[in-house]
């Protein structure tokens, strides 16, 4: 009988040769080892697919998929059809993550039985990372991880999301300590029953928008666990920062139709209200900032 793992990493990959193996050994470095990784090859033109082939010929939890560029949502997708583990990671690949990111978030679980368990980034490393860039420096190449006592970490548990949910920097109505900030697919693990019934929204920019929005609907309960354990590396040749503003807008504007249409279908009236004030209307004021400057 095949070995189900308890956590499936989801990493697409297009053309990250520069950080996809700091990626790899961030995953390599976890203390906690039940773990696989599906990696995804976006048809990747650079020596990615070779290194990605690498890793997996060495260790056996690197799972390597090499499809068609199709971009990042049709790479997700894809690598959700092939998870086994009970909850899923979603890690880029020109970032890397927390040795014990792993075992934190699996030590929640089994201390909560909580569905999703969300935590944060390292600000610091991120603001840092952007002098540096400004500056015409080289990436900082040792990092100092602190220990976390995971006995003594402290953590919100709810089974109302909506409560601490927001895209808003300063929300006003909630604790600032456990807000849960922001869309991106990796600031959480999430139980793979309900990953697997979400799927990201192909050809556009901001597929994290609906994507987070179907997610948070299908949650029960959530551990909050204000720790940074994911290190976002502000890589200004990605995929947002080299795209046009005209093609950004238009990303935006689909974005935001498929999520309404998504809290139409399946959110109760409450949740539609919560997620329009929280996070809708943040992205409105921004797209409209965009078209009157842009177009």
């Amino acid at each position: 009988m095949q070995h189900r793992p308890a956590i499936s990493v989801i990493t697409p990959v297009y053309k990250v040769e520069a950080f996809l193996e700091r990626c790899l050994r961030s995953l390599q470095a976890q203390t906690f080892q039940d773990w696989e990784a599906i990696l995804v090859d976006d048809g990747s033109p650079d020596r990615c697919p070779e290194i990605l082939d690498r890793y997996a010929a060495a260790d056996h939890r690197f799972k390597v998929i090499h499809q068609a560029n199709a971009g990042a949502a049709v790479a997700r997708n894809n690598a959700l059809k092939h998870v086994t583990g009970d909850y899923c990671l979603m890690v880029d690949s020109d970032d890397f993550i927390h040795p014990q990111l792993m075992e934190i978030c699996m030590a929640m679980v089994r201390r909560t039985g909580a569905d999703m368990v969300a935590y944060t980034y390292d600000r610091a490393y991120h603001t840092w990372g952007e002098i540096r860039h400004f500056l015409h420096l080289p990436d900082a190449k040792d990092i100092r991880f602190r220990h976390f006592d995971i006995k003594g970490i402290e953590f919100k548990l709810t089974d109302n999301i909506y409560d601490w949910a927001t895209e808003e920097s300063h929300p006003r109505d909630i604790d600032i300590r456990w807000a849960v900030k922001h869309c991106q697919p990796w600031r959480c693990m999430i139980s793979s029953a309900v990953a697997a019934q979400v799927e990201f929204c192909p050809g556009i920019m901001y597929e994290d928008v609906p994507w987070w929005g179907e997610i948070l609907l299908g949650v029960k309960k959530t551990c909050i666990i204000n720790l940074p354990l994911y290190f976002y590396y502000p890589n200004k040749t990605g995929y947002i920062h080299s795209s046009t503003q005209l093609y950004r807008i238009e990303s935006l504007e689909k974005a935001l139709r498929c999520s309404e249409d998504i809290y139409l279908r399946k959110g109760t009236r409450e949740q539609q209200l919560i997620w329009e004030k929280r996070f809708l209307s943040r992205f409105r004021k921004a797209l409209e900032k965009k078209r009157q400057r842009y177009t």
